[in-house]
């Protein structure tokens, strides 16, 4: 069920929209970006999570933390 919102946008951004867009696209389409950006899908987080991976400065702070992980715990 649609319901009827009331936003503002700056004048470039509408102005953009009005020039990309057809006629009567315009909700939908700030629809299907708000969706996105609220509830990514699991193809966009796993190639985001892959991207991170072959970081080389996440590798080293990893590196840095992982004696945390185990120090001093229980065996």
């Amino acid at each position: 069920m649609a319901v009827r919102l009331n936003i503002t946008v700056d004048r470039q951004v509408y102005l953009r929209l009005k020039k990309a867009l057809p006629p009567k696209r315009i909700s939908a389409f700030i629809n299907d970006a708000v969706r996105a950006r609220l509830f990514p899908d699991h193809r966009t987080l796993d190639e985001a999570y892959r991207a991170a991976r072959r970081e080389q400065w996440r590798r080293r702070v990893g590196a840095d933390w992982k004696a945390t992980e185990t120090e001093d715990w229980p065996e």
